[in-house]
């Protein structure tokens, strides 16, 4: 079904644009307030947020929509998405907010909502805050004393800190590493250095001088060139690289070389089965994911389930088949033992546990497996449904009988823009450019 307003992750949008305005926030938290009241206790909501100068215009005006529906607020200031989640839960929240767009640039921004237990709201519950959003809400606006109270929630930061620095096993430090930190001038800047350096680290930290329009400005990890400089500049033993709501994380070895989040996952699913602790007999990731990847879960034991692209499709496996390690390629791990969403920080720290244990170099520790040949082009259209055309119906037909059983090719459309994704992946590489070129020719031809 259509929506108005939610997309796959949450509200997202340019910044005053067409869609997200400060009309818009506060009607979402009246409609997001009226939805979570539950009982006659003072209902509460948490709202965090990353470092966009847009952040101070759409969290007032959220709590202005809270507020007026007897919500209490507690603005947290600068957070990453996954501390919202677990401080919805350690408040005692009724509902928390991020607002964030993640990697997207300084002008964008949006609104992610949490469920008191920490994770996004389903489909059905945005679609019925949607439904509220666009009725006469003032009938049920609160009056005199029921209207809401604004806090700032002073001890955030360290409620975020000690709860990251107790998912590693008790009395493990980092001490004698050194690790450049990128932050993304993002919103985890305060917290992520001080949670490394609390730890033992030797802390190089970039990414850090947020000025409301340098968030993922050529840093970060989608732009590691700079985490890649500073690791060989200083003789790190390691980089990490935060996203703009530090929920995804890429790390980058001693010799300045990025390991993405298929190698990531692969280590902590292989030392959590040593330790007895992964759950699942595996891990659950996207169609995008490798297949070295997958086979080298299978050589050590272990599957791979997986799922559409999207964070929230992997958790959903995730809590229905019960694994408690999933994620994307791009970085975005999610460990159901800490969290209820994507941690950067918290994934990170899992791999340094590893390096630290084995006392074994990054490049060594991160190399699990050798990543088969794999092509992803994107291919806009003007209009219609190109996939549905008989001629790119028979191309993508002949294409996957030519990858065979060795192969995998992944064909979707972007949901929110006129793209079609096209990736393929085979032993052969030259198999595999011939594939994907010959496939995005078919669909310019008919679009």
């Amino acid at each position: 079904m259509a929506r108005k307003y939610f997309g796959t992750d949450g509200i997202r949008g340019l910044a005053n644009g067409e869609k997200l305005t400060p009309e818009l926030a506060m009607r979402v938290g009246m409609a997001a307030g009226l939805m979570f009241d539950r009982g006659e206790h003072r209902n509460r909501v948490v709202i965090g947020k990353d470092t966009r100068r847009s952040g101070y215009m759409i969290e007032n005006a959220l709590g202005a929509g809270f507020t007026a529906v007897g919500m209490d607020v507690y603005f947290l200031g600068p957070m990453p998405t996954p501390a919202v989640a677990m401080l919805t839960r350690s408040l005692r929240a009724d509902l928390g907010v991020m607002i964030s767009a993640s990697h997207n640039p300084f002008d964008d921004n949006g609104i992610k909502l949490f469920q008191p237990d920490g994770y996004k709201l389903s489909d059905e519950i945005e679609a019925r805050i949607e439904d509220l959003m666009d009725s006469n809400m003032l009938s049920r606006l609160a009056h005199g004393r029921d209207i809401g109270r604004a806090h700032r929630e002073e001890e955030a930061r360290t409620r975020y800190v000690e709860f990251v620095k107790a998912t590693l096993p008790r009395g493990l430090d980092f001490t004698g590493l050194r690790v450049v930190l990128d932050c993304a001038n993002g919103a985890a800047y305060k917290v992520a250095p001080i949670a490394l350096w609390e730890l033992g680290a030797d802390v190089v930290a970039i990414g850090v001088e947020p000025d409301g329009f340098n968030i993922n400005d050529k840093v970060g990890s989608t732009a590691p060139e700079a985490l890649r400089a500073k690791v060989k500049e200083v003789r790190a033993d390691i980089g990490i690289a935060l996203d703009g709501d530090a929920d995804r994380v890429i790390i980058v070895d001693e010799h300045g070389e990025v390991v993405d989040g298929d190698q990531l996952m692969a280590v902590i699913a292989q030392s959590w089965a040593a330790r007895g602790r992964l759950v699942g007999g595996g891990l659950v990731a996207t169609v995008m994911s490798n297949l070295g990847l997958e086979r080298y879960l299978s050589s050590i034991g272990l599957s791979l389930e997986r799922t559409q692209v999207g964070d929230r499709y992997v958790l959903e496996a995730m809590r229905g088949k019960g694994f408690n390690v999933g994620g994307e390629q791009s970085g975005h791990i999610i460990l159901s033992d800490f969290t209820t969403t994507g941690d950067g920080l918290v994934a990170a720290l899992q791999l340094l546990a590893v390096v630290k244990e084995l006392g074994t170099p990054v490049s060594e520790i991160c190399k699990r497996f050798d990543k088969v040949p794999q092509l992803l082009q994107s291919v806009r259209y003007k209009q219609g449904k190109p996939l549905d055309h008989k001629n790119v119906v028979q191309v993508i037909a002949e294409s996957r009988a030519r990858l065979g059983t060795g192969g995998r090719l992944v064909i979707r459309e972007s949901g929110t823009e006129p793209v079609i994704r096209v990736m393929a992946e085979s032993d052969d590489e030259g198999l595999v450019k011939a594939v994907v070129g010959e496939i995005a020719n078919a669909i310019k031809q008919v679009a």
